[in-house]
């Protein structure tokens, strides 16, 4: 056993996991998240760490549901109720007054199934609208006096959130690692084996994949060549994450739904990704543009007459054609996102860029085949970091910021440092706790960097911005 294998298990022997590829094989054949397999795994495995796959297996048969489990059937059984643990998606049907769902893993459409209103106010969390986990029991409601159709309802709900998070228990555990067994701890949990990356400089940059899960409102654009991971990180590491892939997005999806009167997905998670964002289109642009700027500059928006507030931060994941260097063949990064993003005052909002292209392509040996924080622990952790209220305050005591500095620029480069100090050095709880130098060089410069490319970038399409960004320092 590797030393930071040993000491991921001693300093935090009931949230870490033993990972590898044989282990995760015995999911083959189910659409699982990594946080819902961990849970599983963490679930039916010893204090040694052996796992039980019997037991394992007779769950994934027992509670996992599948497209060729023939639950419609089965539900056709008089007075059978089904209870199993799934990803859902409730649709509510403003012309019927009701709550729809659908199971995407399954053969159950939104037409035939329902939500009793009692049950969505129980839980209007996670059942006014939207995707989310639990544990549900389904039973079949056969035609009743002159309704001609039965449907499938929804008689109980849990939602899936196993783990009560103690963040002082996390803070403290970072103690006992350096600066850089923490950041190949990060990566272990983000289930990639820190050892395959080239340097340390190239863990740094994947990193800033973990920036917005942390930090709020914290908008960021990566443009990378295929196969480099950033869909795996956005769609597998937090259920408080949620992936546009392709398709159409409009205002009332995203925002607010004035025909139903139901808020929108922006405001019910941590972070919205647009992943392969060439490929999705967007319905209503200037309502959505205007609506879209607002929220980015303040995370309030205003749709008619409702106005809304959310702390999600957006991030645009694209391809970007690179030279046989693996470097851009055009200097205009932004050339390759849709027309509807090329406006430069919708770009200035967004705070960081993330260089995809100086990241490795995936490969077998990006496996990880040792101990890690489990994943569903691990993101509930970074749920409870991004409202950490220490770190904004020894910031600003840390840094200082030229009194002619530009407003966004400084609110940029606060954001993704903020980030970057809470994803690093969480057990900090006072100044004198920091280490400059290291506060310096892991946090302060490389949120200058992310956000002189933007600006770099956006002076590109529009001359009447200034490539140039705050000389913001080290206070001493």
């Amino acid at each position: 056993m590797s030393e930071l294998n040993r000491k991921i298990v001693e300093i935090f022997p009931h949230e870490s996991l033993f990972k590898n590829a044989s282990i995760y094989s015995i999911f083959s054949g189910y659409n699982l998240p990594s946080f819902i397999k961990d849970w599983i795994i963490k679930r039916f495995s010893s204090e040694k760490g052996e796992l039980d796959t019997d037991e394992v297996n007779k769950f994934l048969k027992t509670y996992i549901i599948t497209k060729n489990s023939k639950l419609r059937g089965k539900l056709l059984n008089p007075n059978t109720e089904h209870t199993f643990l799934a990803r859902i998606i409730i649709e509510p049907d403003i012309k019927e007054g009701k709550y729809r769902f659908s199971i995407p893993d399954t053969d159950i459409r939104s037409n035939e199934a329902e939500i009793p209103k009692h049950l969505v106010n129980q839980h209007s969390k996670y059942l006014m609208g939207g995707e989310t986990w639990g544990i549900i029991k389904l039973i079949y409601v056969p035609p009743q006096g002159k309704k001609k159709n039965g449907h499938i309802e929804m008689i109980e709900f849990k939602p899936f959130q196993p783990y009560d998070v103690n963040l002082d228990y996390f803070k403290d555990g970072r103690k006992s690692f350096d600066i850089e067994e923490w950041i190949d701890l990060l990566i272990s949990s983000m289930e990639y084996n820190p050892t395959a990356f080239e340097s340390l400089q190239q863990k740094l940059i994947f990193l800033r994949r973990l920036l917005p899960f942390v930090e709020a409102n914290l908008n960021i654009i990566e443009l990378a060549p295929k196969g480099t991971g950033k869909s795996y990180v956005f769609s597998n590491l937090s259920k408080n994450c949620w992936l546009v892939s392709g398709g159409k997005v409009t205002r009332a999806q995203l925002f607010y739904n004035v025909a139903s009167r139901q808020s929108g997905i922006i405001t019910k998670y941590d972070l919205v990704a647009f992943d392969e964002i060439e490929t999705i289109s967007f319905g209503e642009e200037s309502e959505l543009q205007g609506a879209l700027k607002n929220y980015l500059e303040s995370g309030a928006f205003t749709v008619a007459d409702y106005r809304g507030q959310g702390t999600a931060g957006l991030v645009l994941l694209g391809n970007i054609p690179l030279s046989n260097y693996r470097r851009p063949i055009s200097e205009k990064y932004f050339d390759n996102l849709p027309e509807f993003f090329k406006s430069s005052a919708l770009l200035d909002r967004f705070h960081g860029f993330i260089e995809g292209w100086l990241l490795p392509r995936i490969q077998e040996n990006f496996k990880l085949n040792g101990y890690a924080l489990n994943v569903e622990y691990f993101s509930e952790i970074l749920h409870k970091l991004r409202l950490a209220p220490e770190f904004p305050d020894i910031m600003n005591e840390l840094i200082d910021v030229p009194k002619n500095a530009d407003t966004r620029d400084t609110k940029a480069i606060k954001k993704i440092c903020c980030a970057y100090f809470k994803l690093l050095f969480p057990h900090v709880r006072e100044v004198s706790d920091v280490d400059k130098d290291l506060f310096e060089n892991y946090c302060l410069e490389p949120a200058k960097k992310m956000r002189k490319i933007v600006k770099e970038q956006i002076s590109l399409i529009d001359p009447e911005f200034s490539p140039n960004i705050p000389d913001i320092k080290m206070r001493q």
